[in-house]
């Protein structure tokens, strides 16, 4: 077999292109028999089955009977599911084993190994590809594999047709790869002449084996299932849940080839239904019919190529494969290059017509130095935009001599700056026309953009300004969004931002700017600034090194804070030198490695000091430091601190102690504006810090850039009829000036409007956008960084209105009838006409004899005011050429160009001439309106009608196509169904009984749009009923007029209708309308490009106009609200309407039950005629009261009425409330509750019963109850603010209970009380606890001399806070040695003895009741070694303490005794191992012997006796007990006296402790 693609390797494929010889032979030899059989032929399928139907319904009935008894067997067959499953994987897998490695062995074949027919429609069957397979495959691809289908089961396929298609196939699949693999099948011969030996192998065959068994069994089973899931299948089928969008399984693949060379796209797609793949070059779809040979598009079995046959410099382009279906589109891109060997130069290509060199060349096919000419048609204008919009310029290219294939290069500018694709903006060209698409518009497009056509050494360009208004604002009054946002430098510590102001500051001065800033990446703003900056320049701080951001400005006044500006370009926040690095690094694929190297270690160096320090930039809110590093630096990085001296001080204060710079450069903030500071630098490094720099010159902190000065001489001046030229004198010496901002106002209106929205550079600017026929005022200011001048001196008032010029050349000169000695000429009036009406045509003739012109004769001494003239006493038979002139007040304008040569000879044509005076108004986006002249020459009958012609401007001259299949007998024509920004041209002929006539010169191009700023006619009927048409016009010229026609022909002389014009507005009115006046009524405005409107009046128009009318004879006042009541806050009542309008002299009757009411003690009226407002006031509402309410209105000869029902429970509900608020009023007249009593619980987990009063003085006392027990409070409330609050602190059951609290003085009271039992009570211990497990500190670890302890504090606990402790996800279990427990504020874990298993993360779970809230430690690692190590210590230290040798007790401290007396002492003491003892005297080692006697008993008691005591035994003993862990000293002291010196000494204090024996 051939070798197949990367994507087929692990799969055996049916699709044609990778069939081996014998499958391709059975396939076309089964077609070939079943096209003779005339049976059904199913599309895509591998083959046929060579056998009957009727053999495959025998089969499928007895496979139906064996699904019937499958069904009795379903209980027993159920236990053997799992094995015959796991049998026929194993089947399939040994299936594909042998099929894949050529095996055809039958031990490892079965045959029909997935027989299951599949419930579900082909798009959505499963692939019988084992498991391993399926992770083989590529991500996403769809395998094109057959589904083998055995048997035919009744039901589930959808169709008759469809279940016999899917038996054939399987059959034909099944035979097809028996006869491959050489698998013999019975019933089935391939060969006719086959050996009595093989007949015998087939009847073998036909016995089942144990094998074929298992596998019928295992077909069962699968049949049953299959039945059920397709009977469920049916009853959930959705169509919408079984479409997909298409996705690329496979995208095509870009390619390099080199020239003559072919090349292949290849994609692959999925989707249902199945997606309809298009093919696109450069993005205009592909013909293979127009190329024929060039491109071949296939699309097979889901694959879809596009080959490119011998390549050229022509196929280099982005190709499309454009992938739809009902659920969308989507799109996949290859790019093609197409290389030519070095040195080659095909010379052909400068004669066969296509030419693809260079446009540097400067070659056409015609030669060297052809000069093009190129013209603009169809071009844009001066375009206006809001932020946020799209916006589309462009214009219809054409090039003279055209040559194909030869494209120009297309170059837009905005302000004389390339304009290139980005996401903001995108440029396209389409073969004839340029465009340029702004996405998303910002201030920052906003300029004067050009578009540069360049063919080779030639180029022509074309200009026009965008202007860009302020999208409006989220708060009314709120500064407009600054603009230009741009990073002017950028280092390791600090990003400088720029932006220029905007020119609206809302109605109130911008105080100041905030920055925000995003790493890029993320979606996250936050503000660089805390107070508003007003400099134009602020240095970003705080920023990651490395990282990429992207920053924005917002305005902020009075009013509020403004929309933000364009986000700027990402800039990193890297020192230059390092930018410099990273992009001179070379790149290369990551290996893996990173190796760190090392120099050797050196003595390090200190830094010297920095030089050239200076500020560099100094503004009321930062100040900028330069300077240079140090030269001695040593090898190693150094970093800086920054020092500042505030000369009233003297001090030196350093800035950035915590954070040393990294960069030379440096942003301080924090400064005192006004003060004098100096600075200075010391570099730092390991080896410590240098000396400091040299200090700066004194620097005072304030804005160094000054304001501009307001720019003067505004001088306004005509430009155009919407338009005024401004120029003024430039702002003397501004710095750093960014530009200046106009802005224009209408006299007498006060309000100022910006002509610009981006600050223009120099002393001119056109404002356009101008209401013509309005006088104007100017006002320029300047702007810069520091912020914007004072407004200039308003300029002198000036109209707008075109500057007066004579009119350009007529054009389209054409002969409209023919005599002997005599031509009547045509021609088409000029498109501009200097802001003047024409007032005549010149027409100027010349003889050609022999194809040389003679010289110009005038035609006409005085001017012909019609667009056509008969020229006479000419020779017969003489070839002729005109041109003519056009004039008006301002002079006679430029010939027209020379006309082609008209022979003048008599015309004998039977057929009408031309029509002529062609000319289209009304135009809108999908309609226009043609108007024409009668042909002079009418032929020889007369003109019985006309049909008109259209086509697309670029369309060719066989596109023409009719509007109209029977003769007009109009004049005109409203053109429909244009469509919106296309070009279009027309043309008419006349008909008359000889036929049709030649066509006139075509009307156009025009573009089908709706030009901003148009109007229509609208009809108007005023308050006497007088029907009226009126029409204004903003656009007209100081010579415009209006002209009104009915059915496009002239209505002046009609005694049916009135007109009435004035300024820029008109009016048509009817003087008594009917039947007669139905028409077109239009109102074309003269010296304007085509500004006109129409108004259709038919029968059902007049009717309605009529109806309209009679009701405004006689008219009615409408409401604007009908009759309606409300309840006041003192429960008084209010009936109210509202009228849409009342005059002074308006009356209202008021009724009540069919009965007038008026003015009293119950009734208060009231009508507010300027707002239509009609009231009825009632203090209350009584039973009798119910009823109907009616206001009669009449005003004038209007009337009207309202009535108002309230009865039955309306009423009822009307008069509780009312009675409610009422009641509320009183309450509110004492000291009452604005809000009622309600809890919270603070940060410190107490409780706050609080309520808001209102109405308080200072006699008003405030009680407070628990469960009608008065609580003493400590301290009197003041009510200053309002508030009154209970503090409940460690709040627990104990607390529960209903409070109240009561308000009272002199004028009343007022109580609330707040239920804190039951659900109410647990509402609030649930908050109580959340906010204690809120505030647990992080769990610690302590070790103890018991183990290691968990614990964590929280700020007091409650019983109803559960605490749960769990060890790597498992509850604890508490035992002896895991203990949990709480001392005061202190939650903990005992873990006495721990081990190895008692490592892992520990959790410890507070649950409030309804959320669990959880802290977790880490107890293992080093955390754990050295926590156990600690209580190791703890432990040893606790046993040593427990059994060291220590004194218990016996001996006293002070022992005095008479002289001759015995001394007995006994102490005990402990210790283990028992401690050895040793007696000191006075620091001396005391021995035992006759007279002081020292014995130690038992190990435990030591004896001190004296037998008798002298004066020499005076002194300070000590007994020393020492074992292993430690000795311990215990003092006395022994006094002796003699009784003698006893008595006379003075009475002495008892001694404490003293023992004689």
């Amino acid at each position: 077999m051939m070798s197949l693609p990367f994507y087929q390797k692990l799969h055996q494929h049916y699709d044609r292109s990778y069939r081996n010889k014998d499958l391709r032979t059975t396939m076309s030899q089964y077609h070939e028999q079943e096209k003779k059989s005339s049976a059904i032929y199913t599309h895509g399928s591998a083959a046929y089955s060579s056998r009957s139907l009727a053999a495959h319904r025998q089969e499928s009935q007895a496979f139906s009977q064996a699904s019937a008894a499958s069904y009795k067997q379903q209980a027993s067959w159920a236990a053997e599911s799992s094995l015959e499953s796991a049998i026929s994987r194993k089947a399939a897998s040994a299936y594909d084993y042998g099929y894949s490695h050529g095996l055809t062995d039958s031990s490892l074949m079965l045959e029909d190994y997935s027989s299951k027919l599949s419930p579900q429609t082909k798009r959505a069957k499963k692939s019988p590809l084992s498991g391993e397979e399926k992770e083989n495959l590529p991500s996403d691809y769809i395998v094109p594999v057959f589904s083998g289908r055995q048997v035919h089961v009744s039901g589930i396929t959808d169709t008759e047709e469809e279940r016999i298609k899917e038996a054939a196939a399987y059959i034909a699949q099944r035979n097809l790869l028996a006869s491959e693999e050489g698998i013999t099948t019975s019933k089935q011969s391939t060969v006719s002449k086959q050996s009595s030996s093989t007949l015998h192998q087939e009847e073998v065959f036909e016995k089942k084996s144990r094998k074929v068994a298992i596998r019928e069994k295992a077909e069962h089973l699968s049949l049953r299932k299959t039945l059920e899931e397709t009977e469920a299948f049916h009853k959930k089928l959705n169509e919408d849940h079984l479409l997909h969008a298409p996705e690329f399984v496979i995208k095509p693949r870009s390619h390099t080839v080199w020239e003559k060379e072919n090349v292949k796209l290849h994609c692959s797609v999925s989707g249902w239904p199945a997606p309809r793949v298009t093919w696109y070059k450069n993005q205009v779809p592909i013909n293979v019919h127009a190329n024929p040979g060039k491109y071949i598009i296939e699309s097979r079995y889901g694959m879809h190529t596009l080959e490119i046959n011998k390549c050229d410099f022509e196929d280099t382009a982005q190709y499309r494969a454009s992938a739809m279906n009902v659920k969308g589109e989507l799109s996949a891109y290859a790019s093609v290059v197409v290389k030519r060997y070095k040195g080659e130069f095909d010379e052909t290509r400068f004669h066969a017509g296509a030419s693809t060199m260079p446009l540097s060349f400067a070659v056409t096919p015609y030669g060297y130095a052809s000069k093009f000419e190129i013209h603009f048609d169809d071009k844009f204008d001066v375009s206006f935009g809001r932020e946020g919009e799209t916006l589309s310029l462009g214009c219809r290219v054409v090039i003279t001599p055209e040559i194909k294939h030869f494209q120009p290069e297309i170059q837009w500018y905005r302000n004389g700056a390339p304009v290139s694709s980005s996401k903001w903006v995108q440029t396209q060209w389409s073969g004839d026309r340029a465009t340029l698409t702004f996405s998303h518009l910002n201030k920052e497009d906003e300029g004067l953009y050009t578009i540069r056509v360049r063919m080779g050494e030639y180029y022509e360009q074309y200009s026009a300004y965008v202007f860009v208004r302020d999208a409006d604002a989220e708060i009314e009054g709120a500064p407009a969004s600054p603009l230009d946002v741009v990073c002017l430098e950028a280092n390791k510590d600090y990003i400088t931002v720029s932006w220029k102001q905007p020119a609206m500051d809302g109605g109130s001065p911008i105080l100041g700017y905030f920055i925000d800033k995003c790493e890029v990446g993320t979606d996250s703003w936050s503000q660089c600034n805390d107070t508003p900056v007003k400099f134009a320049r602020f240095p970003v701080t705080g920023l990651m090194e490395g990282r990429s951001y992207i920053f924005r400005v917002r305005a902020v006044n009075k009013t509020g804070i403004g929309l933000p500006s364009r986000v700027s370009e990402p800039v990193a926040a890297l020192d230059p030198a390092e930018k410099a690095r990273l992009k001179s690094r070379p790149s290369a694929p990551w290996t893996g490695q990173i190796i760190v190297t090392e120099e050797e270690p050196r003595e390090g160096v200190i830094p010297g000091p920095p030089t050239d320090l200076s500020v560099i930039e100094a503004t009321q809110s930062y100040v900028v430091l330069s300077w240079k590093p140090p030269g001695q630096r040593g090898h190693e990085g150094i970093l800086y601190f920054v020092e500042k001296c505030d000369m009233e001080t003297e001090n030196w204060q350093r800035v950035n102690t915590e954070l040393p710079l990294k960069s030379p450069r440096f942003a301080l903030f924090d400064l005192t504006e006004g003060k004098s500071y100096r600075f200075r630098v010391r570099c730092s490094n390991s080896a410590g810090v240098g000396e400091p720099s040299e200090a700066t010159e004194v620097t005072v902190v304030r804005d160094k850039l000054d304001i501009p000065k307001a720019p003067g001489n505004i001088i306004p001046s005509r430009n155009t009829d919407t338009s005024v030229v401004v120029s003024w004198e430039e702002s003397k010496d501004a710095k750093e000036l960014v530009g200046y901002y106009i802005e224009s106002s209408v006299v007498g209106s006060g309000k100022w409007e910006p002509c610009n929205n981006n600050p223009v550079k120099g002393p001119r600017f056109t404002c356009h956008g101008l209401a013509t026929g309005q006088s104007y005022i100017f006002r320029v200011r300047a702007v810069n960084a520091a912020g914007l001048s004072e407004y200039s001196q308003d300029s002198e008032v000036i109209e707008v209105k075109a500057a007066i010029a004579p009119p350009s050349p007529p054009y389209d000169i054409t002969c409209l009838e023919s005599f002997r000695d005599s031509m009547v000429l045509g021609w088409k009036q000029p498109d501009k006409s200097g802001g003047a009406e024409i007032t005549g045509y010149y027409v100027n003739y010349r003889e050609v004899i022999g194809g040389v012109p003679g010289k110009w004769r005038e035609a006409n001494v005085k001017a012909v005011s019609e667009e056509a003239y008969k020229i006479s006493n000419l020779k017969e038979n003489m070839m002729y050429q005109f041109q003519v002139s056009a004039m008006n007040i301002a002079g006679l304008g430029a010939p027209s160009a020379v006309s082609e040569c008209f022979q003048c000879e008599e015309w004998t044509i039977a057929v009408p001439g031309p029509p002529h005076s062609l000319k289209y108004s009304e135009v809108r986006k999908t309609s226009l309106v043609l108007q024409w002249k009668p042909p002079i020459h009418s032929g020889r009958t007369p003109v019985t009608g006309y049909f008109v012609d259209m086509k697309e401007a670029k369309a060719k001259d066989d596109q023409w196509r009719g509007l109209n299949e029977a003769a007009l007998k109009n004049k005109y024509l409203k053109v429909q169904g244009l469509q919106e920004g296309v070009s279009y041209v027309f043309r008419v002929r006349a008909i008359n009984q000889a036929g049709v006539g030649k066509p006139s010169d075509l009307a156009g191009p025009v573009v089908a749009e709706t030009r901003p700023g148009t109007k229509e006619v609208v009809v108007d009927v005023d308050d006497d009923g007088v029907i009226s048409l009126i029409f204004e016009c903003d656009q007209m010229a100081p010579n415009s007029e209006f002209t009104w026609s009915k059915d496009y022909v002239s209505t002046e002389d009609s005694p049916r209708l009135e007109i009435e014009s004035k300024g820029n507005k008109t009016k048509l009115t009817f003087k008594d309308l009917g039947m007669e006046d139905m028409g077109i009524y239009s109102c074309d405005v003269t010296n304007t490009d085509g500004i006109a409107s129409s108004y259709l009046i038919d029968e059902e128009e007049v009717k309605r106009l009529l109806a309209l009318s009679q009701e405004h004879k006689f008219p009615t006042v409408s409401a604007k609200s009908e009759l309606a009541v409300e309840i006041l806050e003192k429960g008084q009542v209010r009936f109210w309407m509202q009228a849409d309008k009342l005059s002074g002299n308006a009356k209202v009757n008021y009724v009540f039950n069919e009965k007038e009411i008026f003015e009293g003690p119950k009734y208060k009226m009231h009508i507010d005629r300027n707002t239509g407002i009609i009231e009825m006031f009632m203090e209350k509402l009584l039973d009798e009261d119910e009823g109907t309410y009616t206001f009669q209105l009449q005003d004038g000869k209007a009337t009207g009425h309202s009535t108002l029902v309230l009865i039955g429970d309306v009423y009822k509900k009307l008069q509780k409330e009312a009675e409610f608020q009422r009641q509320e009023w009183i309450r509110k007249q004492g000291p009452h509750f604005a809000e009622y009593l309600s809890w919270e619980v603070t940060g410190e987990c107490n409780v706050l019963l609080k309520c808001k009063v209102a109405n308080i003085k200072k006699e008003t006392h405030i009680l407070w109850y628990k469960d009608e027990r008065e609580i003493s409070v400590d301290e009197k409330h003041d009510f200053k603010d309002g508030i009154c609050t209970l503090l409940i602190t460690e709040f627990s059951k104990k607390d529960a209970g209903i409070y109240e609290v009561i308000l009272k003085d002199d004028r009343g009271k007022d109580k609330s009380r707040l239920k804190l039992v039951d659900e109410a009570f647990q509402e609030l211990m649930t908050e109580v606890c959340k906010k204690i497990a809120l505030s647990a500190s992080d769990l610690k670890i302590q070790s103890t001399a018991e183990g290691i302890r968990l614990y964590s504090f929280v700020t007091y606990y409650l019983d109803d806070l559960k605490v749960n402790w769990s060890h790597n996800g498992t509850a604890i279990r508490y035992t002896d040695r895991v203990k949990s427990g709480v001392t005061g504020e202190q939650i903990w874990l005992q873990i006495s003895e721990p081990t190895p298993n008692d490592k892992g993360k520990y959790v410890m779970e507070l649950f409030d009741g309804k959320t669990g809230h959880q802290k977790t430690v880490e107890l293992s690692g080093q955390e754990y070694d050295e926590a156990f190590a600690e209580f190791q210590r703890l432990k040893q230290a606790a046993i040593a303490e427990k059994n060291r040798a220590r004194v218990l007790g016996g001996l006293p401290d002070v022992v005095t005794i008479q002289e001759g007396k015995a001394l007995n002492l006994t102490c005990t003491v402990w210790g283990d191992p028992t401690p050895e003892i040793s007696w000191l005297k006075n620091e001396k080692s005391l021995d035992s012997d006759d007279h002081c006697n020292l014995r130690f008993e038992a190990g435990k008691t030591a004896f001190f006796t004296i037998t008798g005591v002298t004066t020499a035994d005076s002194g300070k003993y000590g007994l020393v007990v020492k074992n292993k862990y430690g000795s311990e000293t215990s003092d006395f002291t022994i006094s002796v006296f003699i009784p003698e010196e006893e008595a006379r000494m003075p009475a002495t204090k008892p001694q404490k402790g003293n023992k004689s024996k």
